[in-house]
């Protein structure tokens, strides 16, 4: 009750306002948010803030998804827009969820979906919404097909809605029209200008098209939403994830102050709303960006253009038919200006005698002796040898016979502090000498063998260590 007293009093207000303010300072013809009286049963609804007529020939393709213009919104406005109907098992669903809110959106239907369920198409001319189409059969190659059958695509879409919505189909259906899959054609997007209807893109999705989750659908949609700040949501009413979504993200944009707008077009008892062609743009230039007060560049009219005189053959040719360079006018001696010297006078002629153009310029040619390299002599077999490094000879060592290999082993210094450590006699060392010696002597191995004269006794008794 308290709701309803204060929802009267701020109209009555405003209406006071309005009626003080007569001098064209306040504007009161605007539309404003649903109030609880258009929503009954529904007080806190979101409602549709106010209805934009467009002329589809005046912006012939509009979302900036794809497109340099998109509808001409105020900041945190949204329009809502779904696609490929309609499926009554979800469809109906999506139309309760926005008569609960009072919402009016923009559906874009396929023609084989409409002539399957046409009493999904007649739903939503009953409920207000606006009616566009999205092709017959849903292609996604449109951006590659022979024109021909995109007309057909598009000419039986239209038909199959039309025949749908049955009497009033002419004033029910807007000339509105989404390709599908967003595939952009030149051919395509001409065809449907010349035929008066709008080609429709997006400012953003929420990709419930994709199998993802509609905890995900949500997020999309609002971060886009806020990221740009107003502009048209894509969504498909076919999609259970979208069904579980839409509730919340009506009741975040509610929360965030946005406004839900809906879209018809223009019609001869139905002008379209006044625009100015930058508001036609997702985000004009401000009035704080520098660009915005700089001067136009005016569209000048030219009654009388003066052409200038081109230069004729006598401006370069001498008194006998040759051409001359002259000397730049402003090319003297000595002259300065504002204390800076002009360039000095060049030390060549100031006039060069060209010949004419019919006369040949010849070369000399040159002499065939310019081309040709002296042949060097030949070197003789003396010279080579003279140059060429001479070999150090090759010096091959001798076998060193067994026993000599077995004397020099056992009188090394390693086999002396043996024979010390041991602590025997000098008759127990001679013998042990004796025994090693004749060990020596009767190994044949590969490393005793090819030891080089003169080697390390030390070497020389690993070696034989590793041998036993």
């Amino acid at each position: 009750m308290i709701g309803k007293a204060s929802a009267g009093f701020r109209t009555r207000s405003r209406a006071v306002l309005c009626s003080t303010l007569f001098f064209g300072l306040l504007t009161c013809g605007t539309a404003l948010p649903a109030s609880a009286a258009d929503c009954p049963g529904h007080p806190d609804a979101l409602g549709t803030s106010r209805t934009l007529v467009v002329d589809p020939r005046e912006h012939t393709k509009i979302g900036t998804m794809q497109y340099a213009e998109t509808l001409p919104l105020r900041d945190h406005e949204v329009v809502l827009t779904f696609d490929d109907g309609p499926l009554p098992r979800n469809s109906n669903q999506v139309l309760a969820i926005l008569a609960a809110q009072c919402i009016k959106a923009t559906f874009f239907e396929i023609g084989e979906m409409a002539r399957s369920f046409p009493d999904g198409v007649r739903k939503l001319r009953d409920a207000g919404h606006t009616i566009g189409t999205h092709t017959q059969t849903h292609p996604l190659t449109m951006n590659k097909m022979p024109i021909e059958r995109a007309k057909a695509e598009i000419d039986d879409g239209i038909a199959s809605v039309k025949a749908a919505l049955g009497a009033d189909a002419d004033t029910s259906l807007a000339p509105f029209l989404r390709i599908p899959g967003l595939m952009r054609a030149e051919a395509v997007e001409d065809y449907l200008a010349s035929q008066g209807i709008q080609t429709w893109s997006a400012d953003f999705p929420a990709d419930d098209w994709r199998h993802i989750s509609s905890q995900r659908v949500y997020d999309l949609a609002i971060q886009r939403i806020e990221a740009k700040g107003k502009g048209i949501l894509l969504l498909h009413d076919i999609q259970a994830r979208t069904v579980a979504a839409l509730p919340r993200i009506l009741e975040t944009l509610k929360a965030r102050g946005y406004r839900i707008v809906q879209v018809v077009p223009a019609t001869p008892d139905r002008p379209a709303t006044p625009t100015e062609p930058q508001e036609w743009q997702l985000h004009p230039t401000s009035e704080n960006v520098a660009i915005s007060h700089w001067p136009k560049i005016p569209n000048f009219v030219f009654a009388r253009t003066d052409m200038l005189a081109s230069a004729a053959p006598s401006d370069f040719e001498g008194a006998d038919g040759e051409l001359l360079l002259r000397p730049e006018p402003f090319d003297r001696v000595n002259r300065h200006v504002r204390g800076v010297p002009l360039p000095q006078e060049a030390p060549w002629p100031r006039e060069w005698l060209l010949p004419a153009s019919s006369a040949a310029v010849a070369l000399p040619v040159p002499a065939s002796t310019v081309f040709e390299l002296p042949e060097l002599p030949r070197p003789t077999p003396e010279a080579v040898a003279r140059l060429a490094p001479r070999a150090k000879p090759v010096v091959v060592a001798e076998r060193e016979p067994p026993e000599a290999i077995a004397a020099r082993v056992g009188n090394s210094p390693r086999a002396l502090r043996g024979k010390n450590r041991i602590g025997h006699g000098k008759q127990l060392n001679a013998s042990h000498k004796g025994r090693r010696g004749t060990a020596v002597a009767a190994h044949k191995g590969p490393n005793v063998v090819h030891a080089r004269r003169g080697g390390s006794p030390k070497h020389l008794a690993q070696v034989k260590k590793r041998n036993v």
